[in-house]
């Protein structure tokens, strides 16, 4: 065979061994082009009814809820320059159409003014005009603003069930507009002193984390229901256990504080729970208001009022408020409505019963909350 023939053929060996090649590289290329193209997306649907429900309450409230932040000034020895340095924050709502807005005490604690920045992004000054902090409750007043949000609608705490759903907006960790939800975990809880001291609180399982403090708390109709105060964690971030301080507390102080700048109540200066009552009156068939706690000093201790107390193991049921001027207590919120129609110094009859026995009558004279 002559070297032409030879070089022809090893000439067609290659061209062929060269379109193989090809072939086989564009169809490598045409299975990963195929394998790198985006999915066909799946039609979605309608949202489902409970999802609705969660976006509107979401949508009609967000602009209401606000960011509250306070800061501290100081002086520079070596400049003397004065540095403002950011030393909390916190969440607040807007209460009414004067640019008043409502949050907790401890968010505002120690300072006359703070900075209020609403859903527009635009922030505005804010003076101190009312604190309570008995009940972890303040109002502030805007400054000239732009514009005012809707208030928030106010609901009411007193028919609240556990196992309600709930739904909290705030700015856990400075996250503005956070919108978390859970239930109604359990209602008349109280806090001992050494975390506010407060009663008849909300417990819920809606996620509140530091940042949360003075948000609102709604219900499934998006009206407020309670003001977030506190989570019990050790860890300091949310466990799902939650606090809020119910509405009817917070419509019941947070005029006062407007009109007056503090809260003036008057008390007999006792402490109960509405959950103890409500076992004392399965269990004992006893109604009324049990004394847990007597305040030294007070009209109850002046009168000589007995508190519950527990001796050896051994609970020694205390006096029963039964009715104040005629009107029956069934539950703290009774006896605080009542006590808002009196006056200072006035005396008023307390219909109390004894040991579970007798049923004595009491004057006593009211004085302002110390």
């Amino acid at each position: 065979m002559s070297d032409r023939i030879i070089r022809v053929l090893l000439v067609v060996v290659l061209l062929t061994a060269l379109v193989w090649l090809i072939n086989g590289i564009r169809t490598q290329s045409q299975v990963v082009s195929a394998q790198a193209q985006p999915h066909t997306i799946a039609a979605r649907g309608d949202l489902a009814s409970d999802e609705k429900s969660t976006i509107d309450i979401f949508r009609e409230n967000t602009d209401s809820v606000v960011y509250i932040s306070t800061s501290e000034h100081f002086l520079n020895i070596y400049t003397q320059g004065v540095t403002e340095v950011p030393s909390g924050t916190g969440t607040g709502f807007v209460w009414d159409r004067s640019g008043h807005i409502v949050t907790n005490y401890h968010v505002i604690e120690g300072h006359k003014v703070a900075n209020v920045r609403l859903s527009n992004q635009k922030t505005y000054r804010a003076d101190v005009i009312g604190t309570s902090p008995r009940h972890d409750l303040a109002v502030l007043r805007l400054s000239k603003p732009d514009t005012i949000p809707r208030p928030l609608q106010i609901g009411q705490s007193e028919n609240l069930l556990v196992g309600q759903k709930v739904f909290a907006i705030g700015n856990p960790f400075g996250l503005d507009r956070t919108m978390t939800t859970g239930i109604i975990s359990a209602l008349g809880r109280s806090l001992d002193e050494d975390t506010g001291g407060l009663d008849d609180l909300i417990q819920t399982d809606a996620a509140i984390n530091p940042g949360n403090s003075g948000g609102p708390l709604l219900d499934s109709a998006g009206r407020l229901i309670g003001v977030n105060v506190a989570i019990y964690s050790p860890s300091g971030a949310s466990a799902g256990i939650g606090f809020s301080i119910p509405v009817d507390t917070v419509n019941r102080v947070v005029p006062n504080l407007i009109e007056n700048g503090r809260y003036l109540r008057l008390v007999l200066g006792i402490s109960t729970n509405d959950n103890v009552n409500k076992m004392l009156k399965i269990e004992r068939k006893i109604e009324g208001l049990l004394i847990l706690r007597v305040v030294e000093n007070s009209p109850a201790d002046k009168v000589g009022l007995i508190p519950t107390v527990v001796r050896r193991g051994e609970v020694l049921l205390g006096d029963v408020i039964r009715s104040v001027d005629g009107e029956r207590v069934d539950k703290l919120g009774d006896l605080l409505d009542i006590l808002e129609t009196k006056e200072l110094n006035q005396l008023v009859t307390l219909e109390v019963l004894r040991q579970g026995q007798d049923i004595i009558e009491m004057p006593v004279k009211l004085s302002l909350q110390q």
